[in-house]
């Protein structure tokens, strides 16, 4: 018999698999790698879009791009990227404001005393009636908040004020409206923003008749009302703390905050825009277009509040100063101020944002802020 033997067999070799740790490297590394050159792209595209904007045929889309830019709290330096600082102070010369210096009229407003009264021209004035409006301009959206009682109108404040160390931040518009069971507010005044911490104002601020915050500063503008109920818009240029404190109880003021009115080819901010009737003179653009927020006081005492988005807020670019303007002016503002604008631009009322921060983070809600002007909830509201 033949012995069958099986032929001999070598070591046997196992298939190599791949490593599981290297293909997840190798998958989160390529995403990396895309999501890096996706941003490249993007950042390059942007830039060299806004070069063509800033460099391109059309002045005014340039000079819009810089007075809109120069009035930014963290991307002013973006104005440098595309023009030297010749060409910018040639630009800020060239679109600007007027200067101010009349002095509000208190003899223009007559406040009604009668709740069931009427207002000029006859109509039926409801004293205490609280109207929103809506607003649609060309490059933004906007509401009206509409007090016909002015004395309604407060501050609230988060005094007293956090240190430099930030050892308390600001807080949202909803939350001081609601913290002293107000109806409705506003942004108010200037403060220290850098970081969204807002626990710190700037200039001046009056609550109640109290002089909480006295450190004016260049350009500082004081807006707010007297014990009469009337909206009073002081320049502060060059005054000293206790030439400020001395205003303020000679004044009778109740309740104010401060912005900025100053162009100085770095910053462009402006306040006054209506004043005794008559508009604050526009050379150019004027102002950029940016988030609003503004104050005004009618003939008939009652307060006009308006906000308007802006920044890409629903493909809006903003208000200008002449918009601003136009708009107070409709609605029959004897006065007029701009509070502090972009990003801290807010409006709570009755429980919920009828406009808010245009910045991603807080797109439902406010920045953190210090200030606010408020309207006082009554019985029934």
């Amino acid at each position: 018999m033949e012995t069958m033997t099986q032929p001999a067999s070598g070591p046997k070799r196992l298939a190599k698999r791949p490593k599981k740790k290297n293909t997840v490297l190798g998958v989160v590394g390529k995403v990396c790698l895309t999501l890096a050159l996706f941003l490249v792209i993007t950042l390059v595209g942007a830039y060299t879009t806004l070069w063509m904007i800033c460099h391109g045929p059309s002045t005014a889309a340039s000079d819009l791009f810089v007075s809109t830019i120069l009035e930014t709290g963290q991307a002013k330096f973006l104005a440098s990227w595309y023009f030297s600082e010749e060409e910018i102070l040639e630009i800020t010369s060239r679109n600007g404001m007027g200067g101010t210096t009349d002095e509000v009229d208190t003899g223009l407003i007559t406040i009604p005393s009668d709740p069931g009264g009427e207002e000029q021209g006859g109509e039926p004035f409801d004293l205490d009636a609280v109207t929103i409006e809506e607003i649609s301009g060309r490059t933004f959206y906007a509401k009206m908040l509409i007090v016909n009682d002015p004395s309604r109108v407060k501050m609230a404040t988060i005094y007293p004020w956090s240190d430099f160390n930030r050892n308390k931040s600001g807080q949202t518009l909803e939350e001081l409206v609601t913290g002293g069971d107000y109806l409705a507010g506003i942004n108010g005044g200037i403060y220290y923003s850098d970081g969204n911490w807002g626990g710190r104002p700037m200039g001046v601020v009056v609550s109640g008749g109290e002089l909480q915050y006295n450190d004016p500063k260049a350009g500082d503008v004081l807006v707010g009302f007297n014990e009469d109920n009337i909206l009073l818009i002081k320049d502060l240029s060059g005054m000293t703390a206790a030439q400020v404190e001395k205003l303020v109880t000679e004044e009778k003021i109740r309740d104010a905050i401060c912005f900025k009115d100053i162009d100085d080819g770095d910053d462009n901010h402006f306040t006054t825009l209506i004043v005794n009737g008559k508009a604050r003179e526009i050379t150019g653009t004027g102002s950029g277009a940016n988030p609003r927020t503004v104050i005004g006081q009618r003939a008939d005492g009652a307060v006009l509040m308006l906000v308007t988005d802006g920044r890409g807020a629903a493909g809006h670019l903003g208000a200008t100063a002449q918009d601003l303007i136009s708009i107070m002016l409709d609605y029959g503002a004897v006065n007029a101020a701009n509070l502090d604008g972009g990003s801290s631009s807010a409006m709570y009322y009755d429980g919920g944002y009828e406009m808010t921060s245009v910045t991603l983070y807080y797109s439902t809600s406010s920045w953190k802020l210090p200030t606010a002007f408020v309207v006082e909830r009554r019985e029934g509201e």
